[in-house]
C-alpha cells in the first residue's frame, strides 16, 4: 500500500527498449517544436502529435490563453483535429507523442477516443494522469486501456516547462 510519503518519491525512469526507434524519436520531435511554438504564444509548452501509420493527423500546442479555453489542452486539440481528418471519433489505429504526461481531462479523453499507444515526455508531478498520480489509461474499471511508453526525449520537454516558468517568474525588466 502506498503512503502519502511513498507518493512523492520519483518514479524510476521507464526503460523504453526497442519501443522507441527515430521513427518515434520523430514524432516526438514535432510534439516539441509545437510546445516551443506555445511558448513563444505565452502558452505552457505542450505540443502533441496524433499518428496513424506514418501520417501525422493531428498536431497542436496548448491554446488555452489565446483561446480563452480551459480544454484547449494540446492532446484534446490534436484528438480533435486526428477525428475530423479521420471522420470518426475512433482512433483504434492512432498514437499520440506528446511532451509531457496527460492530466486527467487528457487521459480520460485518449481511453475515449481509443487511442492504441501513448508516448510521452516527462512526468508531471502536480497533474499526471498516467502514472505519475493516477492510471486512468490502464484502469480496469474502463472500456479501453492505452499502451504507454513513457519518457520519450522527457529531458528536453522538461527543459522547456522549467524555462517557461522561469521566466515568468522574473520580474520585469530583469533577465538572468
Amino acid at each position: 500500500m502506498a503512503t502519502a510519503a511513498s507518493a512523492t518519491l520519483p518514479l524510476p525512469p521507464p526503460d523504453l527498449g526497442a519501443a522507441v526507434g527515430e521513427r518515434e524519436l520523430a514524432f516526438m520531435r514535432r510534439a516539441l517544436a509545437a510546445a516551443e511554438e506555445a511558448g513563444g504564444r505565452g502558452e505552457v509548452p505542450v505540443g502533441a502529435v496524433v499518428v496513424v501509420g506514418d501520417s501525422i493527423l493531428g498536431l497542436a500546442h496548448n491554446e488555452r490563453e489565446t483561446g480563452s479555453d480551459p480544454t484547449a489542452h494540446a492532446e484534446i486539440l490534436a484528438l480533435r483535429r486526428a477525428a475530423a481528418a479521420l471522420g470518426s471519433w475512433r482512433l483504434c489505429d492512432a498514437d499520440l507523442y506528446v511532451t509531457m504526461e496527460p492530466c486527467p481531462m487528457c487521459a480520460g479523453a485518449l481511453v475515449n477516443a481509443r487511442i492504441r499507444r501513448l508516448y510521452f515526455g516527462c512526468d508531471d508531478p502536480k497533474a499526471g494522469a498516467v502514472r505519475t498520480l493516477y492510471n486512468l489509461v490502464d484502469d480496469p474499471r474502463l472500456n479501453h486501456r492505452v499502451d504507454v511508453i513513457p519518457g520519450v526525449l522527457a529531458a528536453e520537454g522538461a527543459a522547456l516547462l522549467r524555462s517557461f516558468f522561469s521566466r515568468l517568474r522574473q520580474p520585469e525588466g530583469r533577465t538572468r
